[in-house]
């Protein structure tokens, strides 16, 4: 079927076949190049369980997950110390999924993962945009004499696609030349701390392919402290969540996504998982909403 992937136990409600399923969720526990507090490599099990805290309804949305065929199929076994090898694993991983035209979900992990994620989608769906929520801009050349890195990942998905492809919304930190690619030079469309245009920019991506990347630290550390690289002056989470809404009633073909960057041992209370794994619901009623329309 598609790469080996081990079960620590099943989201609820997204336990249908993988044959059946129309979004395929799983982990991927790689934090090799984090820089500054590790421990993302333990997001997906750590929010298995807690999952179960939640309903399968979300209000907001007036969607249930038991009406939607998703299925959970556990993480992905990676050569944790060969980085080129786990992103070729993630890539063939996620490469697979698409093949069998399911829409992959992906729980990080650090943000890297996403690079090779994406690849494989951006492989079948050329004209494609990409929708990024974080703290920081991740658009530097390299980090830490790396090109491939956290601290990199959008400037290497923008290496694919180039300038008016990539929406950014909630940045509040980076370096001067990475602001400056993206508000001065305008290779990338950046909101600085808010999300207030993102309704207006899904309306102008009406029909096209997207691929949307949630770095969780995009949310303010005193909600959210459980991340490698807190950064005050975030969003609250019902600020936050009116994305989800927006999302739902948009027309946009959301053909991938990820939410990466929960480091649950840093939140001893356990509530940055369970936002996780709340932001994990909307997100996966959206995009399994958004393949049945």
């Amino acid at each position: 079927m598609i790469n080996k992937f081990f079960h620590i136990s099943t989201f609820m409600g997204m336990d249908n076949t993988y044959e059946e399923s129309d979004i395929v969720v799983f982990g991927v526990g790689f934090d090799g190049t984090t820089s500054n507090r590790p421990g993302t490599r333990f997001a997906s099990s750590a929010m298995r369980p807690e999952f179960y805290g939640l309903e399968t309804y979300s209000p907001k949305l007036d969607l249930d997950l038991e009406d939607y065929k998703i299925c959970d199929i556990g993480d992905l076994e990676l050569s944790i110390g060969d980085m080129d090898r786990v992103l070729d694993e993630i890539y063939e991983g996620t490469r697979n999924i698409v093949k069998d035209n399911k829409i992959p979900f992906m729980i990080g992990g650090e943000h890297l993962v996403t690079l090779p994620a994406f690849k494989a989608v951006h492989e079948k769906y050329k004209d494609i945009y990409v929708l990024h929520f974080d703290a920081h801009t991740d658009l530097r050349e390299e980090y830490n004499n790396n090109k491939n890195s956290h601290a990199t990942v959008i400037k290497r998905i923008w290496d694919i696609l180039g300038d008016n492809r990539i929406y950014q919304f909630g940045i509040r930190s980076g370096t001067k030349e990475e602001f400056n690619f993206a508000l001065k030079e305008n290779h990338t469309y950046m909101e600085v701390s808010t999300i207030d245009t993102f309704e207006d920019i899904l309306k102008s991506l009406e029909k096209k392919n997207v691929y949307l990347t949630i770095d969780l630290d995009v949310l303010d550390p005193s909600i959210f402290p459980g991340t490698g690289t807190p950064e005050p002056g975030g969003l609250n989470y019902n600020e936050f969540e009116k994305i989800f809404k927006i999302l739902k009633d948009s027309n946009i073909n959301l053909v991938g996504c990820d939410i990466v960057e929960l480091s649950p041992d840093y939140d001893n209370t356990n509530v940055s998982t369970i936002t996780a794994c709340k932001i994990l619901r909307e997100l996966a009623l959206v995009a399994a909403n958004n393949y049945n329309k």
